[in-house]
């Protein structure tokens, strides 16, 4: 017999009233006394298929198989009786199948039954299960999403003339200081997991002028927190030649009003199922930290003691920028040189730092400003912060050969997806999320 080439779900309606193959897993089983009801999915979709007793061997077949078995199948495209089934691409046709093969079988007892519309787990659950639950629809669209956001960050980052680069993760000093390293050992030395790419991106700008990367950050930050993790992945950019810090907040405008029109036109159906929405007006508010603390006193009672803004604080302050702006977003500036880098460029008074954060519904997805070009002054504001200047030589090193004004950001790519759908907890939009208690699976 000639070999079928594998069609996928999706496209099976094209071919009604021809014979083909679909691959997948079973999503659900149904014996209807005489006539059995399978459920096959694939990447692209699910499909209703039947098996008669006349297919004597693919009838045997089907009363063995169970829920998540991967089988290939041969059959029929025909229309379905009794009209279309709701909430599928493929409502309006069914297998008739005349073979079916088992590929592989489930070897273990399934906990839950992963083709259920909603899992009604915990979230430890959920973590637990990762390779089972990923299998659910709901929960595997919001890869989709997270697939097309990576997607839209590169193609703008692209379009604006940044190079992607990527620096390493393994590095001989912590980059932002503190105690938030995690420590390895590299053959007899001792080495750090890069905090950011900061160093290696503003050395990319010497070289390139304009860099982003897509990669890995880890933060030994012993958080319990529904935003916090331990190893994300980051959404960085650097330019130089910039007048100010407002170029930088622009261009990170730009591009996230790409991501957030991609998302919502290519993602309709994972959107839908998560009531998931981005007001992204054509400017976003900007505003001085100062005044965002001032409003907060003055709207909602809200006083805090330090020149700085908590997880409440900026909920609160999106809720006023939805209110007064319809806007999702919400850019806070210059904040206080006690909260900042070293290498963060001060503002004219000495106090504050031209730098920013952008706030979106309600959590900081994303720092950044501009940064200290000049030697001497970089090396003083390391020395200023209590730090060593020798421990950073080589980063130093970049400063000496001439560095243009430049600028950049960090931005958090699984709070915007968490943030996009609602979802209770970032460890929902990680594969394999790694935190203070979690290191498998």
């Amino acid at each position: 017999m000639k070999h079928i080439e594998r069609t996928l779900i999706i496209d099976a309606p094209k071919f009604l009233g021809q014979y083909v193959r679909l691959s997948g897993w079973v999503n659900s089983r149904r014996d209807h006394g005489k006539l059995i009801f399978i459920d096959l999915r694939d990447r692209s979709g699910v499909v209703q298929m039947v098996i008669i007793p006349d297919k004597e061997i693919a009838y045997k077949n089907a009363k063995d198989v169970r829920s998540e078995f991967v089988i290939d199948v041969e059959g029929f495209v025909k229309e379905r009786p009794g009209g279309l089934a709701k909430n599928t691409k493929t409502g309006m046709i069914e297998i008739e199948v005349a073979k079916i093969d088992v590929i592989s079988e489930v070897e273990a007892e399934l906990p839950f039954d992963v083709a259920k519309s909603e899992l009604d787990v915990n979230l430890n659950t959920l973590l637990d299960n990762r390779n089972l639950v990923l299998r659910n629809k709901k929960i595997n669209d919001i890869f989709k999403v997270y697939d097309q956001l990576l997607k839209s960050y590169a193609e703008a980052m692209r379009t604006a003339h940044f190079l992607e680069i990527k620096t390493p993760k393994i590095l001989s000093a912590a980059t932002e200081g503190g105690a938030n390293f995690f420590k390895i050992k590299y053959f007899n030395r001792e080495a750090y997991l890069a905090q950011s790419p900061q160093f290696y991106k503003q050395a990319g700008v010497g070289a390139f002028e304009r860099v982003f990367e897509i990669g890995s950050v880890f933060r030994a930050e012993p958080h319990f927190t529904t935003r916090h993790v331990n190893e994300y992945v980051g959404l960085d950019a650097e330019m130089g030649f910039i007048d100010s810090f407002s170029d930088v907040m622009d261009q990170l405008e730009s591009v996230l009003k790409k991501m957030a029109f991609d998302i919502s036109q290519n993602c309709q159906e994972e959107l839908s199922e998560y009531s998931g929405e981005i007001l992204a007006p054509e400017h976003f508010p900007r505003i001085r930290l100062t005044e965002a603390l001032e409003i907060l006193e003055k709207e909602y009672g809200k006083k805090s003691e330090d020149v700085d803004i908590d997880p409440e604080g900026e909920r609160l302050i999106c809720e006023w920028a939805k209110e007064k702006y319809s806007s999702d977003f919400i850019f806070l500036t210059h904040y206080p040189i006690s909260v900042r880098p070293f290498y963060s460029m001060p503002s004219a008074d000495g106090q504050f730092t031209e730098t920013f954060d952008l706030i979106f519904k309600g959590v900081e997805i994303a720092s950044g400003g501009q940064r200290i070009h000049n030697y001497k002054q970089l090396k003083n504001n390391i020395v200023r912060y209590g730090l060593n200047p020798e421990d950073f030589e080589h980063y130093l090193d970049i400063f000496k050969l001439g560095m243009p004004s430049h600028g950049g950001w960090g931005l958090g790519s699984e709070r915007i997806v968490q943030k996009i759908l609602g979802l209770d907890s970032i460890k929902e939009a990680i594969l394999f999320p790694r935190d203070v208690k979690r290191l498998t699976p």
